[in-house]
């Protein structure tokens, strides 16, 4: 009768029934008949997208529960609430859920049981979230550490996405591409192993960590991600990796442009988006300038399709990580190339071989004199 009220939107009655339900677990039935059939409703209901429900009935369940004595009801169900004050971004109320989860998880000297691996990881992903959303890289960090090093645990493949995903995300922020890498792959097999959803976007990270830490290696070549390669939500990053490795920035640019909303309308890849501009741009300028000595500015300008003050940006940039040896002259908007000291002791070396060969070849026509 719940499940048929919820879904006839008949919210007064389900919750009128649900209460009805509840009192039966104290003594009615049996502990793990009133687990099941709450769990199962508690499942059902969690597909509803009315956050003020949800809220509702987690809070009834734990008022009922507070007699009953069901730690494992009771885990799942502040599990799911502190989820939804995730999903909802009160944060301040999460933490305090995740206070109450965490004491129920810690020995009498009040460190962690680690005989409650499982349970645990389930606290750590939820926290872990929490952190990333704040972008507090510190806290995260230390808990994403201690998550990886849990072996007691037999974790659901969705928990262990959701802990990759994280320190993913973590790790691009901090510019270790390689490790964002790692954690993108591995997050994305565990959510394609639980058939979440995510998978998807996860690949579009790993796609992104490829290109900032340019790769040359094609990340749908491994054998897991090449079944996605032509998925229409994946296409666009497939079109955007070929053309990002091909340093052609024309078609790199307007993929993003008629890809928007596949690319740009997700707030973490538009965080870094700035980043493989610049990356491509510094490949072709490197490229351009490769036969020059002196170079107008202008020209580049036009090349790259950006204005003159982001080409000096960019060529400040550039000397200063000494990726380009030279200086701006900004009078008359030039790039002037110097010789890198590798090529002057080159021209030195050729010198002096050329001052011997001349030695040599005197010293054999006075003999032959």
């Amino acid at each position: 009768m719940i499940k048929i009220n919820f879904k006839l939107g008949n919210v007064d009655e389900m919750m009128t029934r649900y209460q009805q339900l509840l009192t039966y677990i104290k003594s009615a039935v049996t502990r793990n008949h009133s687990e099941k059939s709450i769990n199962s409703i508690l499942d059902y209901i969690s597909t509803s997208k009315q956050m003020e429900l949800l809220q509702n009935f987690y809070e009834t369940t734990l008022e009922a529960l507070k007699d009953a004595k069901n730690d494992r009801l009771w885990f799942k169900t502040n599990t799911k609430l502190g989820k939804l004050y995730f999903d909802r971004g009160e944060f301040t109320k999460l933490a305090k859920i995740l206070k109450q989860l965490h004491q129920s998880c810690q020995t009498d000297d009040g460190e962690d049981d680690l005989k409650k691996g499982t349970q645990l990881l389930e606290i750590y992903a939820l926290e872990i979230q929490m952190y990333t959303a704040q972008k507090n890289n510190k806290k995260l960090k230390a808990l994403y550490e201690q998550s990886l090093h849990i072996k007691s645990a037999i974790p659901h493949p969705l928990i262990m996405g959701v802990i990759r995903e994280c320190g993913g995300k973590m790790h691009l922020r901090e510019g270790d591409y390689g490790q964002a890498h790692t954690d993108f792959f591995e997050a994305f097999k565990n959510y394609d192993e639980s058939g979440s959803g995510r998978r998807t976007t996860c690949l579009k990270y790993l796609v992104l960590a490829n290109m900032l830490m340019k790769s040359g290696i094609n990340p749908f070549d491994s054998q897991e991600a090449k079944p996605y390669k032509n998925d229409p939500e994946i296409l666009a990053m497939t079109n955007l990796v070929s053309a990002y490795q091909n340093d052609d920035i024309n078609e790199f640019e307007k993929i993003l442009k008629t890809n928007r909303k596949n690319i740009m309308d997700d707030p973490f890849i538009r965080e870094h988006i700035e980043d493989l501009l610049r990356n491509i741009r510094t490949q072709v300028l490197i490229k351009l300038i490769k036969p020059y000595t002196r170079i107008h500015i202008p020209f580049i300008s036009k090349e790259l399709n950006i204005d003159t003050e982001e080409v000096e940006s960019l060529l400040v940039s550039c000397i200063l990580d000494n990726t380009i040896h030279g200086r701006i002259d900004q009078v008359n908007q030039l790039l002037e190339l110097t010789r890198t000291s590798h090529s002057v002791d080159r021209f030195h070396g050729l010198d002096r071989w050329t001052t011997q060969l001349n030695s040599l070849h005197t010293t054999v026509v006075n003999k032959i004199a």
